[in-house]
């Protein structure tokens, strides 16, 4: 089975934040309350036309410090290797990221935001919004995580496992 598709992503803006290495950021932005701000490419300001509305944005980016990825590692949250799938390290085929982070306000280009748990100067590949109608799943489980006994008493802080 051979999908490949040579294609471009092209980044529409930069994340900006108080993190300037993997070390001491926190894994989950809803573990974070940290503050930063995206900068958006200015072609793109009409796109941004009635975000103000919502309390929170999903933000999808490129992790530009990941290291290669291997197929199994062991995560912050645990003590045993997962599969990567099963995981959301950095570290991955394609290293995209998602946060979802709090919208403060919106000053022409730049959105204020709360929740980072993103390296300063990070590449930004998209904005969505953030609908509870659509993305909350009343009835979703947490896999191994829930069985992980780091889990529940963990910092929620990275180290530097997965950044070059």
């Amino acid at each position: 089975m051979n999908h490949e598709t040579d294609f471009v992503v092209k980044p529409i803006g930069v994340i900006r934040s108080p993190f300037k290495s993997s070390e001491d950021t926190p894994i989950q932005s809803s573990k974070s309350d940290a503050r930063g701000y995206v900068e958006v490419a200015l072609e793109y300001i009409d796109a941004l036309k009635s975000l103000d509305g919502f309390s929170h944005i999903i933000l999808v980016y490129w992790f530009h410090r990941a290291k290669p990825p291997k197929m199994r590692m062991k995560p912050f949250l645990d003590t045993e290797e997962h599969g990567l799938f099963s995981i959301r390290a950095p570290s991955r085929p394609n290293p995209i990221g998602i946060s979802t982070v709090k919208l403060l306000r919106i000053e022409g280009t730049r959105l204020y935001i709360e929740g980072v748990d993103i390296l300063d100067e990070t590449p930004l590949l998209d904005i969505k919004p953030f609908v509870p109608e659509f993305d909350n799943r009343s009835h979703a489980t947490s896999g191994w995580l829930s069985q992980s006994p780091l889990a529940k008493g963990h910092s929620h802080i990275a180290d530097a496992r997965f950044e070059e």
